[in-house]
Order: structure tokens, then sequence, then C-alpha cells
């Protein structure tokens, strides 16, 4: 009888979790690959702001097209009309516009905090190595940027289908 209920709470939010799923495996892609270029970075230069930004730049060289490919790979059989075999140009405009209007406000929110968390972190001097303010601030930022994304993704409806 459990195994019925936790069936039927995935059915239910599939889309959900899967949607959280693809930002996480995306989100850990990004955030390893900016702490190493982050203390790479730090050999180079030692202008903190320059360091924060170019650890964002490298975070989302890697998770934006890492979640597109996860999110189309769980989503595609969504795009395709089951009567006709022919992709549902409609369905994928209207996702790619919900999927921007959620991000835009959400990602806003993360690149603020993210290079705040880690500028200041670097400025302060707390003897941290800058892969550590690096990871920091990117667990602060991510933790904010769970919660906007998926209420900017309930406000926009993206994960109700169209009847």
């Amino acid at each position: 009888m459990n195994e019925t209920k936790i069936g039927s709470f995935f059915s239910k939010y599939k889309a959900v979790i899967l949607f959280n799923k693809n930002l996480i495996i995306s989100g850990v892609g990004g955030f390893f690959t900016s702490a190493y270029v982050s203390q790479l970075y730090s050999q180079f230069d030692k202008n903190e702001f320059a360091n924060s930004v170019f650890a964002l730049a490298t975070e989302y060289a890697v998770y934006v097209p890492l979640f597109s490919i996860l999110f189309y790979v769980d989503n595609r059989q969504k795009y395709v009309d089951s009567a006709t075999g022919k992709k549902n140009s409609k369905q994928i405009r209207d996702d790619i516009k919900k999927l921007f209007a959620a991000f835009s406000v959400s990602e806003v929110i993360y690149s603020i905090t993210r290079v705040a968390t880690q500028y200041g972190l670097l400025l302060q001097q707390l003897n941290i190595e800058p892969y550590e303010a690096s990871m920091a601030s990117s667990l602060t930022a991510w933790g904010i940027f769970l919660v906007a994304i998926n209420m900017m993704a309930k406000l926009t409806r993206l994960f109700k289908t169209p009847r």
C-alpha cells in the first residue's frame, strides 16, 4: 500500500522532480568547475571581484548547456503530438517562454547572491582559499535559487499540461 502512495506521488510530481534533478546535476557540474577555475584564476590575478565574476561565468558555461540537454531529454516526448507523431511547436514555444521567465528572475537573484558572497568572502581575507569562497558562495546562492526557480516555475505554470 505504501508503494502505491509513493508511486502516486512520483506520478503526480514527475515533471517537478525531473526539473529539480536536472537543476541539481547541472549545478553540481558548474559548482566544481567554477571552484577549480576560481582557484586557478587566483594564481594569475589577485582581483577578488574579477575572480568572482569569472567563476560565475564559468559556472554558467557548464550549467546552462548541461541543464538544457537534460531538460530536453526528460521532456522530449511532451513535445511530440501523440496523434500525428509530429513536433508540437506551440508547446515548445510555450515552455521556452515559461522557462525564460522562471530563469530570468531566479538567475538574477542567483548571480547577485553568488558574486556578492564570493567577493565578500575573498575581500574579508579570512584565510580561505578562492575555491572555498567559490564553493561557499555557490551553495548559498543555490539554496536561494532553488526556492526562487521553483516558485517561478509554479507561477508560470511550467508543469501544467494543456488540456
